[in-house]
């Protein structure tokens, strides 16, 4: 699954509604464990997000409970699999790709492979030439 811009919308205004304490994250154990969003489902909420207290509900499952844990469910495997020798590795090339993706004057998110293309592409000819080639 990737992240939307519906989904960064959403959680640039959760953010300010966790630091309020308007809404908590909770830990529920009732057969299998989930994150569930807490408190007050009233007005405000509704307002914040402009949408439906079930629209809040699915998107913040569809990311903390499904994008989220999902990725260390994967990361669980891999490292279980091969040891965590590559994780500063994949850390290093997860740096790269936010700071090209910060490059962008638009902020939306955008797949690294795309970006990096397009800097080569936007290069003269003898950039090219003198561009380091990675081994």
């Amino acid at each position: 699954m990737k992240l939307t811009h519906k989904d960064k919308d959403f959680l640039e205004h959760l953010k300010p509604l966790l630091e309020e304490k308007e809404l908590t994250i909770d830990l529920k154990k009732d057969g299998l464990k989930r994150l569930v969003l807490r408190q007050n489902y009233g007005d405000k909420v509704e307002k914040t997000f402009n949408m439906s207290r079930q629209g809040v509900r699915w998107r913040f499952h569809r990311l903390f409970n499904g994008i989220y844990v999902e990725a260390y469910e994967i990361i669980f495997w891999v490292e279980s699999q091969f040891g965590t020798e590559l994780r500063q590795k994949a850390m290093e090339i997860a740096r790269e790709r936010v700071e090209l993706r910060k490059k962008v004057q638009k902020i939306e998110f955008v797949d690294a492979y795309r970006l990096k293309n397009q800097e080569l592409r936007s290069e003269t000819p003898e950039d090219q030439l003198t561009r380091e080639v990675p081994s």
